[in-house]
């Protein structure tokens, strides 16, 4: 057991840095764009406007404050996402329900296991965070943070700003933000927070001769386009960065992104 202790200690780094590959599921690549029906995000909207605070670059939540009548409303929240068939909306509206079920699913996560230091404590024993747990059920197929992130998302609509949309409850994450995303606002929302996170100290650092980058950037640098296509889009948001003659180091703050 000891040995096997110290195998899964010694591979920690490696979970940390191997992220996963944008590898797509083929039945989640449909849609109906004749439908103009949306869905109602009220009562993720209402959890937000109650216990997500913003304080300097960042936002944090107010776990230890969520009542219990606000975490059952959290779960019939996602009672009602799971009944919902995405594939029968635009795509537009599959965007904004998948961003939105993500960080609600997380943001439920956390308040199941509080009061926990990191999300990379969930999960099992042999785990690295709760991202390969099964989570929720949509049409009958069962899914895990990492499908709707890695296997949706990313290969479907190949937009590197849904890194900015995506929060894993920690303090180095992209910020979680304060109004849910629609087919209508998801454009501003995903350019809000890309200039938000690479105009903060957790997105990039400049230390001297040394620029500090989230760590975002190298496990995604592909995403992005590469070391090349990452600088280019730090310098649309950040037009002062000068990356010539300079280091670039990469750092993620793990902490959970709690407000005590």
């Amino acid at each position: 057991m000891k040995y096997l202790l110290a195998i899964w200690i010694a591979m920690v780094p490696f979970f940390t840095l191997a992220a996963p590959k944008a590898e797509l599921w083929p039945y989640w690549n449909q849609s109906n764009e004749q439908n103009t029906s949306t869905i109602s995000y009220q009562a993720w909207q209402s959890i937000l406007d109650k216990y997500l605070i913003e304080k300097g670059h960042s936002s944090l939540f107010e776990y230890d404050k969520v009542s219990k009548q606000d975490k059952e409303k959290l779960q019939q929240f996602l009672t009602n996402m799971a009944k919902v068939n995405p594939l029968s909306y635009s795509k537009a509206q599959q965007y904004a329900y998948w961003v939105n079920l993500y960080n609600s699913i997380t943001v439920n996560l956390i308040l199941q296991n509080y009061p926990v230091k990191s999300i990379t404590k969930l999960g099992g024993f042999f785990s690295f965070g709760p991202w390969d747990e099964k989570v929720i059920t949509i049409n009958g197929k069962e899914l895990t943070l990492n499908d709707i992130e890695h296997r949706i998302l990313r290969p479907i609509w190949k937009d590197p700003r849904t890194h900015y949309a995506v929060n894993c409850a920690s303090l180095g994450c992209p910020n979680l933000q304060k109004t849910v995303f629609t087919a209508q606002n998801t454009n501003t929302l995903l350019e809000q927070a890309a200039h938000t996170f690479i105009n903060s100290d957790k997105g990039v650092n400049v230390q001297g001769n040394t620029i500090v980058l989230s760590s975002i950037y190298k496990w995604f640098a592909s995403d992005f386009g590469g070391i090349e296509g990452v600088k280019k889009q730090i310098k649309h948001y950040r037009p002062d960065i000068n990356f010539s003659d300079k280091k670039i180091k990469y750092d993620y703050n793990w902490n959970l992104n709690e407000a005590k």
